[in-house]
C-alpha cells in the first residue's frame, strides 16, 4: 500500500476521475509490480478487502482467476463502482473463470445498469468467440429498443455487442449497420487519428474492411 501510493500521481488522479475512476497510478508502474509479485491469491484477497482502488486493480492482475466463487464474484462487480476495476474484473478474472457463463445471464438480466453492463460485456465476448446458443436476433431486438436511452457505460457494452454481431455475422449484418445508422449511438464520438470510431456501422464497416483485406 506504501508503495502504490509512492506512485500516485495527482495529475493522472485528475484525467482518471473523468473516467469514473478514483486513483492516480499509472498502470504500466502497477502492472510491473504486478509482474514482480507474480500470482499470490491470498494477497490479492487482502489487497481487494483495502478498497482501495489502486489495490483492487492489482488484486486483479496477481489473483488466480478460477479460485473466485460465483457469489464472491457477483459481490465484487457489485461493491466496486470504479469504472476500470468492474472492467479489468470482468476481463482478467470473470471470463477466465468457469462461472462466466452463469454471471452472464444473470448480470444481463440485473436492473443496476452498471451490473447489467457486465452482463453484456461478457455476451460480447460469447458472441465472437462462441455464439453456439445465443439468440442473436434476441439480443439485437434489445439493443434496438433499450440502447439509445441506456445511462453511459450499459449503453456502451450494448454498442459493443451490436458491434460485434455485425463484425463476426454476417447473416446479421445489414440489420445491425442499420440499427446503427438509426440510432446513431457515439456517432459524434471523439475518435484519434488512426483509432477506430465507436460508432457501430463505421466499427463493423472498417473491421470486416480489415477482415476480408
Amino acid at each position: 500500500m506504501a508503495e502504490l501510493a509512492e506512485l500516485e500521481d495527482p495529475r493522472a488522479r485528475e484525467v482518471n476521475e473523468r473516467h469514473g475512476d478514483d486513483h492516480g497510478v499509472n498502470l504500466s508502474k502497477l502492472r510491473a509490480i504486478a509482474k514482480r509479485l507474480k500470482t499470490q491469491q491470498d494477497l490479492a484477497r487482502e489487497l481487494w478487502a483495502t478498497g482501495d482502488t489502486a489495490a483492487r486493480l492489482l488484486a486483479l492482475l496477481v489473483c488466480r482467476p478460477k479460485a473466485f466463487g460465483r457469489d464472491e464474484l457477483d459481490a465484487m462487480l457489485r461493491e466496486s463502482r470504479a469504472a476500470k476495476v468492474q472492467d479489468w474484473l470482468v476481463n482478467y478474472v470473470v471470463k477466465k473463470g468457469p462461472h462466466a457463463e452463469d454471471l452472464r445471464v444473470a448480470w444481463l438480466a440485473d436492473r443496476d445498469p452498471v451490473v447489467a453492463a457486465a452482463g453484456w460485456a461478457l455476451t460480447s465476448e460469447r458472441v465472437a468467440k462462441a455464439p453456439e446458443g445465443l439468440d442473436l436476433p434476441g439480443l439485437l431486438d434489445v439493443i434496438e429498443a433499450e440502447m439509445k436511452d441506456a445511462p453511459d457505460r450499459l449503453q456502451w457494452a450494448m454498442n459493443t455487442c451490436l458491434a460485434q454481431i455485425g463484425i463476426e455475422h454476417a447473416g446479421h449484418r445489414a440489420r445491425a449497420l442499420e440499427i446503427g445508422e438509426r440510432l446513431e449511438v457515439l456517432k459524434d464520438y471523439p475518435t484519434s487519428p488512426g483509432c477506430t470510431s465507436p460508432f457501430a456501422p463505421a466499427w463493423i464497416n472498417e473491421m470486416v474492411r480489415r477482415n476480408n483485406g
